[in-house]
C-alpha cells in the first residue's frame, strides 16, 4: 500500500494492519480529512456477547471516535430475524423477537466499554434497524427499493456463491438479507448522514450493494471499508478456542478466561495482535512482537493485560495477571479463577471428579473428563489425578478443592456457605 492518508483515522488503519480493501481511498480520506464523518457496523444480535471475533470492528469504531469521528454501532435487530448467509454452510436458527431484543441488551454492554454514547458531535450512536424494516411495506419496497437490484450480480458474490458450489439451499429469505442489509445504509445515510460503512471482509459484496443503492435512490456519494478476516498464524479463526467461543461479557467468560485467551497467544501473532487490540504505540508494539525466547512471554502479559483493561478495566487486568503468576508460579490457588460452589445437597454421600471436571467447564462431557485423566492431563490441587472413579465428599471440599486440565486451565470447586 503506497497510499500516504492525510486524515489520522486512515493513517491508523493503515500502520495498526486494519485495511483490507476500501471503495475510493482518496474520496473517503477527504471526506475524513474536512469534518466528522459518522460511520457504522452492523451487528447481528444471535448471542448475548459478541465474542473475540468481532474484536477487530469494535477497535475500529474506537479509532474512529478517538481520530474525530462518529461511531454508530448498528444492531441488526430487524435482519437477525432474516440470517446473513455469508460464507454459512447452513441457514441460520431463527430467534423470536423476545430472544432478539434480550441479545441486544446483552450486547450493549460491551461497546460502552470501548466508545462513549454522548450527545456532542462525535458521541456513538447504537441505533436498532429494526426501525425501519419491522414496518416496511412489501410492495412498495419491491417497487422502490427490488428494483435496484440484479439477481445475476448477487449470484456472483463469494459469499452466495460458495454456497451454490456446494449445492447447499440457499433459501429466498436469506437471499433478502443482502437487499436489507443495502437497504440499512441507505436509512443511516438518510437519517444520520452516515458517510461510510466498515465489516469484514467477506461484507465486501454487501457493502458494495449498499452504496449503490445509496448513490441511485439518494445520489449520495459513501464509501465502504473492510478489515482482514483474522486467523491465528496457525490457521485457526480468530475467537474460537479448544472450549468454543471466546465470549465479550463478563458473566459469560471471566476476565480471568479473557485474559488467559490472550496470554496463550501463538509466538507469530504477539505483534500483530498488539497493533490491533491494544492502543499501545506502533513502535513498542514492534519491538514487543520481536522478542524471542522467555522474554515473548512477557510481551504476551503486556498483550494480555492491554486488551483485557480495555473491555473489563485495569483493576481487572492486575488481577488477572497476580492470579496467574500465583497459580503457575507458585503452585497457588488465585483469587480469580472460574470458581464453582457446590452445595452439601449437591454434594450428597460424594459426588465423582469426572463430574466436577465437566461442571468445572475445564471438560465437554463425561467422556472427555475421562479421556483427559488417562492422557494424564488431569490434577487435583497440583497432583496428577489417576483415579477417574474417584469421588469427592463433603469433607474433602472443606477447602477450596483446585482442579487442572493440562498446564494453563485451572479451576477452584468450594463448598457453598
Amino acid at each position: 500500500m503506497t497510499y500516504h492518508p492525510k486524515s489520522d483515522f486512515m493513517a491508523v488503519m493503515i500502520e495498526r494492519g486494519f485495511l483490507a480493501d476500501c471503495t475510493d481511498y482518496q474520496g473517503l480520506d477527504e471526506a475524513l480529512s474536512k469534518g466528522v464523518v459518522p460511520a457504522y457496523i452492523g451487528f447481528d444480535a444471535t448471542a448475548k456477547s459478541l465474542h473475540v471475533g468481532s474484536l477487530i470492528q469494535i477497535m475500529m469504531l474506537r479509532w474512529l471516535q478517538k481520530t474525530g469521528h462518529k461511531p454508530i454501532t448498528l444492531m441488526g435487530g430487524g435482519t437477525t430475524k432474516v440470517g446473513d448467509p455469508s460464507f454459512r454452510a447452513d441457514e441460520r436458527p431463527l430467534l423470536t423477537p423476545e430472544q432478539i431484543d434480550d441479545n441486544i441488551s446483552g450486547i450493549k454492554k460491551v461497546f460502552s466499554a470501548y466508545v462513549s454514547y454522548d450527545d456532542g458531535p462525535t458521541g456513538a450512536l447504537m441505533i436498532n434497524n429494526a426501525e425501519w424494516l419491522d414496518d416496511l411495506n412489501y410492495l412498495e419496497f419491491l417497487r422502490d427499493i427490488g428494483r435496484h437490484f440484479s439477481v445475476n450480480r448477487m449470484l456472483s458474490f463469494e459469499s452466495v456463491k460458495s454456497r451454490l458450489d456446494r449445492e447447499q439451499s440457499l433459501s429466498f429469505l436469506e437471499f433478502n438479507y443482502m437487499i436489507l442489509q443495502a437497504y440499512d445504509f441507505l436509512e443511516l445515510n438518510r437519517r444520520y448522514g452516515c458517510l461510510l460503512q466498515m465489516g469484514g471482509s467477506d461484507q465486501w459484496g454487501n457493502i458494495v450493494n449498499g452504496i449503490d443503492l445509496t448513490r441511485r435512490v439518494l445520489d449520495q456519494e459513501v464509501y465502504g471499508l473492510t478489515s482482514p478476516l483474522l486467523t491465528t498464524s496457525d490457521g485457526k479463526k480468530m475467537g474460537k478456542s479448544l472450549d468454543g467461543a471466546v465470549w465479550l461479557n463478563g458473566d459469560m467468560l471471566s476476565p480471568y478466561e479473557f485474559w488467559q485467551f490472550w496470554r496463550n497467544t501463538t509466538d507469530a501473532d504477539v505483534g500483530r495482535f498488539l497493533k490491533l487490540y491494544t492502543e499501545l504505540p506502533i513502535d513498542e508494539c514492534d519491538r514487543l512482537g520481536t522478542l524471542g525466547g522467555a522474554e515473548i512471554n512477557d510481551a504476551k502479559i503486556v498483550l494480555a493485560n492491554e486488551v483485557t483493561a480495555l473491555l473489563h478495566g485495569r483493576e481487572a487486568a492486575e488481577a488477572a495477571e497476580a492470579t496467574a503468576r500465583e497459580v503457575f508460579e507458585k503452585g497457588g490457588i488465585g483469587d480469580d479463577l472460574p470458581t464453582i460452589e457446590l452445595s452439601a445437597e449437591e454434594i450428597g454421600d460424594g459426588i465423582s471428579i469426572v463430574q466436577l471436571i465437566v461442571k468445572s467447564g475445564l471438560a465437554k462431557s463425561g467422556k472427555d473428563a475421562k479421556r483427559l485423566i488417562a492422557e494424564k492431563g488431569a490434577r487435583v490441587d497440583d497432583d496428577l489425578l489417576l483415579n477417574a472413579g474417584l469421588m469427592v465428599t463433603t469433607e474433602d471440599l472443606s477447602a477450596p478443592m483446585k482442579l487442572s486440565a493440562g498446564k494453563k486451565r485451572h479451576a477452584l470447586v468450594k463448598l457453598a456457605d
